[in-house]
């Protein structure tokens, strides 16, 4: 007896996430792995450390994904997910905070998120209000004033 390939099935889940996970999640995950795993290389620079970062904040999404769902904004707690978990392993390499110049402030204030989305991943203001679930007026005025905060410290 032959089996039948199912092409509507869902993929397998990843590592540490629950089985059952509807095909809603596989799309979150396929479409925010890249822009999460660029971010947590910014701050974790081993890609094996940055991809389990992001690996355990999916499974931690995937546990709360009904909740999320029900949220006002699922993509802006799954941000929230995926940034307490790359600082948590940022802290467990041994470095304050990542990188050295934030070594100086507890925690990382979330326009320097947006800053680095967008000068160091390279994401225009659209794509990080898709990444972080805010609208793109709103990033893009506080890029700006990361920027003007930035410069007048020169």
């Amino acid at each position: 007896m032959t089996q039948r390939h199912d092409s509507t099935a869902e993929p397998p889940p990843g590592p540490g996430e629950p089985p059952d996970l509807p095909l809603e999640f596989a799309a979150f995950c396929e479409l925010h792995r890249p822009r999460y795993l660029s971010y947590a290389r910014v701050w974790l620079p081993d890609p094996e450390r940055a991809a389990g970062a992001v690996q355990q904040a999916f499974a931690e999404i995937a546990v709360h994904w009904r909740e999320l769902l029900g949220s006002s904004n699922p993509t802006a707690h799954a941000w929230q997910i995926l940034r307490s978990t790359v600082e948590e392993h940022t802290r467990d390499s041994g470095l304050p905070s990542g990188r050295p110049e934030a070594r100086e402030r507890p925690g990382r204030p979330v326009d320097d998120d947006l800053a680095i989305l967008h000068y160091v991943v390279g994401l225009a203001a659209p794509e990080i209000a898709d990444v972080i679930g805010t609208d793109t007026a709103s990033v893009a005025g506080r890029l700006r004033r990361t920027m003007l905060r930035e410069a007048s410290g020169w």
